[in-house]
């Protein structure tokens, strides 16, 4: 299942190279219009997931680590499996971390990694799907309360500040009914 989601400024050209790519390796596609027309514009793809999961209703889930693999085995295997890397870097105090993570009981909660969005990588010069890379984990943090281990890769912030005047207070809607401000 695929989905983008269309902005009104995005050309014809690329809303058809993306539904010819689906097309092309028989993958359902819908066009979300979720950021101009609310969920009105997502019903379309919410029909289609309903559809998959209708004729698929018990899929064969292989997850990428078993709850009993150690912290840093989950977070190689999401590294190699998912983002292609030949393997990963701890850093002496992310391994600290993830170690007493697992001593307060902590160590059968599922992982993430916490890395650009830019790249498959953690560096976010590095576009495509790279080989030939290690993953850099340089901290780590619990979410004990949400229920997972975040393992954190290179320089990043991980909770946004808010500005002293936030975005939200130019948006608007212009006499004609368009969006202004986004």
């Amino acid at each position: 299942m695929s989905s983008r989601n269309w902005f009104p400024n995005d050309t014809s050209a690329e809303l058809e190279l993306i539904a010819a790519e689906c097309n092309r390796q028989e993958v359902p596609w819908a066009r979300v219009e979720a950021f101009s027309r609310g969920g009105a514009g997502a019903v379309d793809l919410a029909e289609k997931v309903v559809d998959l999961i209708e004729a698929n209703p018990a899929p064969d889930v292989q997850p990428a680590y078993a709850l009993d693999d150690s912290l840093q085995d989950k977070i190689v295997k999401v590294a190699k499996q998912v983002y292609g890397a030949d393997g990963v870097n701890f850093s002496d105090k992310a391994r600290a971390k993830l170690e007493e993570y697992s001593r307060w009981g902590y160590g059968r909660l599922p992982a993430c990694i916490a890395k650009t969005k830019y790249s498959l990588t953690d560096n976010p010069r590095l576009m495509g799907a790279p080989t030939g890379w290690t993953l850099q984990v340089n901290d780590a943090s619990l979410s004990a309360g949400a229920g997972f281990v975040v393992a954190i890769s290179g320089s990043m912030m991980l909770m946004p500040g808010l500005p002293g005047h936030p975005r939200a207070m130019d948006i608007d809607v212009d006499p004609e009914g368009n969006m202004i401000g986004v």
